[in-house]
């Protein structure tokens, strides 16, 4: 029997960025590989955190975010030329650690094609230790985005 969670939908996530496939997003197979969606996962959560103005060498903080832990679920194909979209929420925030949760959605469709996790460890930028804690201002940018319980 499994044990699988079914897709998230589109409503679970509060941000939501498009990001429109490339011919080489596509396999011999002729759909996305697996690979591509974690550089969708990267692209979505490091776009909202520099549009934040939390991420980068402006952001002031002198911390930065190393993914630690990633992991995706795939539920449907997605080729070129499809237009997604990534869902973003929080789902942990800890001392110097967040786990994001994405969706990837192809065109109108509510149910995730692919759906998955990634962890941030914030570190030392000149160290590379983990923080002592997360920044005030990066903290309040990511609580905004905590999903609520039985969101999905």
């Amino acid at each position: 029997m499994s044990t699988r969670n079914p897709p998230f939908t589109r409503g679970a996530f509060p941000v939501q960025r498009a990001i429109d496939t490339r011919w080489a997003d596509n396999d011999a197979y002729g759909h996305v590989n697996n690979v591509v969606y974690y550089a969708y996962f990267d692209t979505a959560v490091n776009a909202y955190l520099i549009e934040q103005g939390v991420l980068g060498k402006h952001s002031g903080h002198g911390v930065i975010g190393l993914v630690v832990e990633t992991q995706c679920n795939y539920f449907s194909a997605v080729s070129f030329p499809d237009r997604l979209t990534v869902g973003l929420r929080v789902a942990h925030i800890g001392k110097s650690s967040v786990r994001y949760e994405l969706g990837v959605f192809r065109g109108d469709d509510n149910h995730a094609s692919a759906q998955g996790h990634f962890v941030h460890v914030y570190v030392d930028e000149a160290t590379r230790r983990p923080a002592t804690h997360l920044p005030d201002a990066l903290r309040n940018v990511l609580s905004a985005l905590q999903r609520p319980v039985n969101s999905d």
